[in-house]
């Protein structure tokens, strides 16, 4: 996306909250940073958008952070969230390793420094996006749209905060995780705590995220891409798809810390709502092929919801990473919503 495409240029804040609440799980931060950006013209409409863990505030190319966002093709002038009849917001995640606190970085006085920090819940990222509407003054969003781990958040403001948005939409999300994915970020999580044991905290993290890509996409995607004779030198064979697996860990470990990974890879297995207690109108949207959040979950989740619903599921090669991917077919449905 170009720059001049943006309707404003965006602000983006770091926002300190004080507050003398228990989070989720019973843990505490008393003083803590939410960072946020906020893209097109603030009188605009709002409209919360929330990726996987690894997003952030940084949704869309700008003047001040020219790098690709992480959700480029989807946010914009005459996108399907258009920052021309649009303002956008983006948060990174509270327990995250961007502007927001995190492991290492508590700016709470009465905590000292060696303490373990405390579990998030999805409930608890809520809350910090109320925090950021409230300081925005903004009484009621248009819409949260989230995917994956923002899926999962979005379901959460329906439930603890529902006056606060109009509508939600829910992409490859539900009301809790599905027992073999938490298995597969169990030893994702041992893998890294195994390299923070070993002084190999960035092999950890790397071997972590090529774990995690082998379930965001899918076997079809893979046979097209990786499907090739393995190369051989001294060290032994080399696969194709090995590559790709080094590349995206690599990638991963220069930008996210393990800690941060272990809070966060946490609190998406600890995700639970009473899908009965949502009480904003809810569009889901599964993906065929998606092994992390199966189609069948997410129709479980429908049958449990009392509010009005749309239901969509979309054909992909892309599995789980196709709210990233699969711009046309998601981009229709998420207009459809807004409007």
């Amino acid at each position: 996306m170009s720059m001049s495409s943006l309707a404003q240029a965006p602000l983006s804040a770091t926002l300190i909250l004080e507050t003398t609440d228990p989070l989720e799980f019973g843990g505490r931060l008393d003083r803590y940073a939410i960072g946020f950006r906020q893209y097109g013209d603030p009188r605009r409409p709002l409209v919360i958008a929330l990726g996987g863990i690894s997003a952030g505030r940084h949704i869309i190319a700008c003047a001040e952070e020219p790098r690709r966002g992480w959700w480029e093709g989807f946010v914009g002038a005459d996108l399907a969230i258009d920052t021309t009849k649009y303002s956008v917001l983006g948060i990174d995640w509270l327990g995250g390793s961007a502007a927001s606190t995190g492991p290492g970085r508590r700016i709470d006085d009465h905590d000292s420094a060696g303490d373990a920090f405390p579990a998030i819940g999805t409930r608890d990222q809520a809350r910090a996006i109320v925090a950021v509407l409230d300081h925005l003054e903004v009484g009621q969003a248009h819409a949260v749209v989230g995917a994956s781990y923002g899926g999962m958040v979005a379901l959460s403001c329906s439930v603890h905060f529902p006056d606060r948005i109009a509508r939600s939409v829910v992409i490859s999300a539900a009301h809790r995780t599905h027992p073999m994915a938490t298995a597969l970020r169990s030893l994702q999580r041992g893998v890294v705590r195994l390299g923070l044991d070993t002084g190999r905290t960035a092999d950890g993290l790397k071997l972590a995220r090529g774990i995690a890509m082998t379930t965001y996409r899918t076997a079809e995607e893979f046979v097209g891409r990786f499907d090739a004779e393995a190369r051989w030198s001294a060290e032994g064979a080399r696969f194709p798809v090995e590559a790709y697996l080094d590349h995206s860990g690599r990638r991963f470990a220069e930008s996210f810390s393990a800690e941060s990974f272990l809070c966060l890879s946490e609190s998406i297995d600890l995700h639970w709502i009473d899908p009965g207690a949502v009480r904003t109108p809810t569009t889901l949207i599964a993906v065929a092929g998606d092994t992390l959040v199966p189609p069948w979950q997410m129709a479980a989740l429908r049958s449990e919801l009392r509010v009005p619903t749309e239901w969509h599921v979309v054909e992909s090669i892309y599995g789980h990473d196709a709210f990233l991917k699969e711009v046309e077919a998601m981009s229709a449905i998420i207009i459809d919503t807004l409007q």
